[in-house]
């Protein structure tokens, strides 16, 4: 099994994302407690977790923050701030601890294939539960939990609404829908629309290489046919993936803010605040 990585400090923003723009924000913690701790799992392992909360005695709504393919590194640890700036428990955990540091690795395949192709979907579920159970400890309020993904997390946030009842409300960023199916990945999006049991705001960009435009409407439809009408696909035309990553030269201001827009709305209206 692989150390886990050091945690005393965020890693940079992920070089195997390409040269860091100057759009990169950095949100400030100031009026925040931010600080990194570790859940205790089952079988003694120490899972880091990212927690970023407005000072006081909460309790405070819950969000969680899922990594993209590039881990936990200074764009997630921004965004659990810009939550916390808003009221809420933000936390990020490192949901590849096990098998090292991710952002560090400079190589996508590299994190393809020794990452997520070696990271099941129902040890991230239980992982993701296990931070929710711990998040009271943080002066969490469980009963108003939230949960936004990015890239891989974006599929993950799909997942989780299907997974964990007490879910009140996810937003997925231009995770992938649909894919081959495999032992450690055997649903995607488009399998678990029947059992979602929270509303989930999918927000995709019409011009991404990765998720075809076919693959949006054909999550629609499976929406539709399931009669979930409390999940809605949005398409920003001409952004393309990672649009909100304002680390990458892929960033969109315009799509990035009104998805922030929507997500505020969102959390708010299904009772995450």
């Amino acid at each position: 099994m692989a150390t886990p990585p050091t945690t005393a400090a965020t890693p940079a923003n992920s070089t195997a994302a390409g040269p860091v723009p100057a759009t990169t924000i950095h949100t400030p913690d100031a009026g925040l407690s931010v600080a990194w701790n570790r859940v205790a799992l089952t079988g003694g392992q120490q899972l880091p977790v990212y927690v970023a909360k407005p000072t006081g005695a909460g309790p405070f709504p819950v969000v969680l923050v899922v990594q993209e393919i590039f881990g936990v590194h200074e764009h997630i640890t921004d965004v659990a701030r810009r939550l916390a700036q808003l009221g809420y428990l933000a936390l990020a955990p490192d949901l590849y601890f096990r098998l090292g540091n991710a952002a560090a690795v400079t190589d996508v395949e590299v994190l393809r294939r020794d990452f997520v192709g070696k990271t099941s979907d129902a040890q991230v579920l239980a992982d993701l539960d296990a931070t929710v159970a711990w998040s009271v400890s943080q002066a969490g309020d469980e009963r108003r939990l939230g949960l936004t993904g990015f890239c891989w997390g974006g599929r993950i946030a799909w997942l989780y609404a299907a997974h964990q009842p007490r879910l009140k409300a996810a937003v997925a960023w231009y995770g992938r829908l649909q894919g081959d199916r495999t032992p450690i990945h055997p649903q995607h999006p488009i399998d678990v629309v029947a059992l979602l049991s929270a509303p989930v705001l999918g927000l995709y960009g019409g011009q991404d290489q990765g998720i075809p435009l076919a693959s949006d409407e054909a999550q629609r439809a499976a929406l539709a046919a399931a009669g979930r009408r409390d999940a809605e696909i949005v398409v920003y035309p001409a952004a393309p993936h990672a649009f909100y990553a304002d680390y990458r030269a892929s960033y969109r201001a315009t799509e990035a803010a009104d998805g922030w827009r929507r997500l505020k709305a969102w959390f708010i209206a299904h009772g995450v605040g």
